[in-house]
């Protein structure tokens, strides 16, 4: 039942933010279905104005419309057939860090998530997508 409250508060807390541009996140949940539904546009909502990313070895620090870029080719070259989270290791108000599993029909991607944790929500300030 808390599970439920939690997660209708989350999607009300997502869906009315009183400031479209302000991520006021208190979960990952978002990050996570971008990354599973291929959204580029989607996942670069939660980035810093600058992110440190590794995509498949194209690695480096690039802005938020470079990074969205960048990501649209890989997801479009690697269509999701699903993405799951196997570690996180949060740190409410600091870093944490988040490790999943991207699977796609070229095979499985190792994905670090490293974000940072303030009164405004998440904001991913790094990102590696590795081919296992």
């Amino acid at each position: 039942m808390m599970q439920v409250l939690s997660l209708l508060l989350s999607a009300f807390l997502w869906f009315y933010s009183p400031d479209p541009g302000l991520n006021t996140e208190k979960s990952i949940d978002p990050i996570v279905s971008a990354i599973s539904s291929g959204s580029s546009s989607e996942l670069v909502r939660f980035f810093d104005s600058s992110i440190s990313m590794n995509v498949n070895g194209q690695q480096g620090e690039y802005s938020k419309s470079q990074a969205e870029i960048i990501l649209r080719d890989f997801f479009k070259k690697n269509p999701s057939l699903g993405f799951a989270l196997i570690f996180q290791n949060e740190n409410p108000g600091s870093l944490s860090t988040y490790i999943g599993e991207y699977s796609t029909n070229q095979g499985l991607f190792k994905v670090f998530i490293k974000v940072s944790q303030n009164g405004s929500g998440f904001r991913v300030y790094s990102l590696d997508f590795v081919k296992s």
